[in-house]
């Protein structure tokens, strides 16, 4: 290895861990509140949550990460949550940060691993993006034992008289595999009940959801119990609860419900648990994470997925409203690169290479995306700081553009970040611009819409302040499956919307802001152990395949162990 590390795992291996304990101390946690992994990563025990959160520690101030419509490069949001995290600990403050536990198919996909870069990443970087504690593999298991026993159910005498043709539960597992999106079960069952059946990614299941947001194991057991498995011949929803598989599945998810701690590379405590998707469900770590992260430290940096458009926007509509958590300040990234890629109207994708050269005109174009961002965080009454993270062809004077254009902006701030490459002291800046906003905030955060709105309003308010539509067409079986949740008395819950997170439109090919455009809703279906209904707009990928050449294809490991093309 070269004198300077220059990739994520040479930077990683150049660091020397410290026991998990030993960074968790400071915190409040000692060694015998951890359920150790080897001595780097670790479960918090039930009895250590319990008295966390059951004690009267006063609640950090929870700043929220999110992003600008994202581009095919990424523009480090994670990165930027571990290095705000960081910066927050080298200013004086006790900060925890909280993100996604990383899924085996992005991983040997297209994106690799996924757990921050450079001098904020989150280690060790190969358990937490292979096998870690073993809860997607929990999940995985949970998720199949339902689908064994609704098919066992059917095939053993069917007394619910489920209707094999409506059946609503999946399959799933937790690899890229294009070849199970559809298959056809039961070919080897005497009882010769043979049917069309699917699989889903194990981060698209809604037991992810759900271990997402419950709060103890009576709660996970209840939304169990709630999921819709099948409907019956009358058209009349079937539930786990029915088949009684809810406290089984319970079991195989015990520990996995209980948060996982492990340590940036300069010893911030990170919680990585849980990842939901953000098109079909709310796309951020655990509620759980989220709850101890803010008893342990006086901030908690927490992300949501994909731009703020989609995961930033469910985190105040969906998450807020279904636990007991808000955001005091949003951390909006963007770069220079990802403006220019608006600006430029670049669809298809034409390469990195263009991003790459000074053009402070295509930049400015861009800031129509980037203030249609800010403008809809603004609507939740909090303040803004945007994150310029800092790429090597960045030039001053791009910089200095965005610096201009929101220097007058109430309540938004700007500052450069250059975590990847400088770690916490490259993220001093951020860390002081954010804790500013907070101490002078003085509440006033709102979602968009009450949870008594129908779920037309709900929908369309969405549509319209969120996304810039016109308004909504409902199309195909919309209006029918609105009338159905209606009646199944789920009208009441927010709704996830399931859109491309490509543009702030329905459509990917359109960049910066788009106006004049109607949102299409095609089809809408209830997760009813989440607590949400989810409105398609589009076709939706839940089991995405490899590339030609996927992520896996570059990874190897020698015979002493060291890994490579992982990160």
């Amino acid at each position: 290895m070269s004198s300077e590390p220059e990739t994520d795992y040479e930077i990683a291996k150049s660091v020397e861990e410290q026991p998990i304990w030993e960074v968790t101390e400071p915190f409040g946690l000692d060694k015998d509140d951890l359920e150790l992994y080897g001595d780097y990563k670790a479960k918090i025990s039930q009895d250590a949550i319990d008295e966390l959160l059951e004690g009267d520690t006063e609640d950090g101030d929870v700043i929220l990460v999110t992003g600008m419509t994202p581009t095919p490069m990424g523009e480090g949001k994670t990165v930027t949550t571990v290095g705000l995290g960081q910066a927050l600990n080298q200013i004086g403050e006790d900060a925890m940060i909280a993100i996604r536990e990383p899924s085996l198919g992005p991983v040997f996909g297209i994106k690799g691993g996924a757990a921050g870069g450079g001098w904020s990443q989150v280690l060790p970087m190969e358990d937490i993006n292979l096998h870690f504690t073993g809860d997607i593999h929990a999940l995985t298991a949970a998720h199949n034992l339902i689908s064994a026993m609704l098919d066992a159910h059917i095939s053993k005498g069917n007394e619910l008289n489920i209707d094999s043709r409506s059946v609503a539960w999946p399959r799933a597992v937790d690899h890229n595999d294009r070849a199970l999106r559809q298959t056809i079960v039961g070919a080897g069952d005497s009882a010769g009940v043979t049917r069309m059946d699917e699989h889903v990614l194990t981060a698209a299941s809604e037991l992810m959801a759900i271990l997402c947001l419950a709060e103890d194991i009576e709660d996970l057991k209840e939304r169990i119990s709630r999921i819709i498995v099948a409907y019956d011949e009358d058209g009349e929803p079937v539930t786990a609860g029915d088949i009684e598989a809810a406290g089984a599945t319970a079991i195989l998810l015990r520990d996995a419900l209980r948060p996982n701690i492990v340590q940036t590379i300069e010893g911030t405590p990170a919680l990585v648990h849980g990842g939901p998707f953000a098109n079909i469900a709310h796309g951020t770590n655990s509620l759980l994470a989220d709850y101890v992260g803010k008893k342990m430290g006086d901030y908690l940096v927490t992300e949501a997925g994909f731009g703020s458009a989609l995961g930033g926007e469910k985190f105040m509509d969906v998450v807020s409203q279904l636990g007991d958590i808000e955001p005091s300040a949003i951390v909006l990234v963007a770069s220079v690169r990802a403006l220019k890629y608006h600006g430029l109207d670049m669809w298809p994708f034409e390469g990195e290479e263009v991003l790459q050269e000074e053009d402070v005109d295509a930049v400015e174009a861009g800031f129509e995306n980037l203030d249609k961002h800010v403008s809809n965080l603004r609507q939740f009454g909090l303040p803004v700081t945007i994150s310029i993270n800092r790429f090597p062809s960045d030039t001053d004077a791009e910089i200095e553009a965005v610096r201009e254009h929101y220097q007058d902006m109430d309540g938004v701030q700007v500052a450069e970040s250059t975590v990847f490459g400088e770690g916490g002291e490259g993220g001093v800046e951020l860390a002081e611009k954010v804790t500013d906003a907070v101490e002078n905030y003085d509440g006033g955060f709102e979602p968009l819409y009450d949870l008594d709105a129908s779920l037309k309003e709900k929908i369309e308010t969405v549509a319209t302040q969120i996304y810039g539509a016109d308004g909504v067409n409902y199309v195909g079986s919309a209006e029918d499956d609105i009338a159905q949740l209606e009646e199944m008395g789920m009208d009441d819950v927010p709704v996830v919307l399931s859109k491309t997170f490509h543009s702030l439109s329905d459509d990917p090919a359109k960049k910066g802001a788009p106006e004049g455009w109607t949102l299409d809703v095609r089809e809408l279906y209830p997760s009813a152990g989440a607590g949400f209904v989810v409105a398609l707009t589009g076709d939706v990928m839940t089991m995405p395949g490899l590339p030609a050449r996927p992520a896996a294809a570059d990874m190897d490991i020698d015979a002493d162990g060291t890994i490579s093309g992982l990160f």
